[in-house]
């Protein structure tokens, strides 16, 4: 994160948190950070499932689905990517989960915390 990012992420949360607002959820300064956490393990999922054996079978990155995630911070949308032969079980996200494990929202926020 950049330290103009940085800057405006700071904004958001104390704005959010000085109105009331919630941190959290599809419009909390939150969700972008679990959404972006999620997606990159996905990517080096199948990045370490589309090895040369796999592409030897002619398999490859074919496009990304949309889900929606519900977290013990509210709902929101994350980009998963897909194969061709649909060969691909990410372990973060399974496939059909909708909810994400409370435990590793708190853990993903706190990599982000404000010092």
């Amino acid at each position: 994160m950049t330290t103009k990012e940085q800057q405006e992420f700071e904004k958001k949360v104390l704005y959010q948190f000085m109105s009331g607002k919630s941190l959290f959820g599809a419009d909390g300064a939150f969700a972008p950070m679990l959404r972006n956490v999620i997606e990159r393990a996905l990517e080096a999922e199948i990045d370490s499932h589309l090895d040369s054996d796999e592409r030897s079978k002619g398999n490859k990155r074919n496009c990304k689905g949309k889900k929606k995630l519900k977290s013990g911070f509210g709902f929101f949308d994350i980009e998963t990517p897909e194969d061709r032969q649909s060969s691909f079980q990410p372990e973060l996200v399974k496939k059909r989960q909708t909810i994400l494990a409370d435990n590793l929202s708190k853990k993903i926020i706190g990599l982000y915390s404000i010092e």
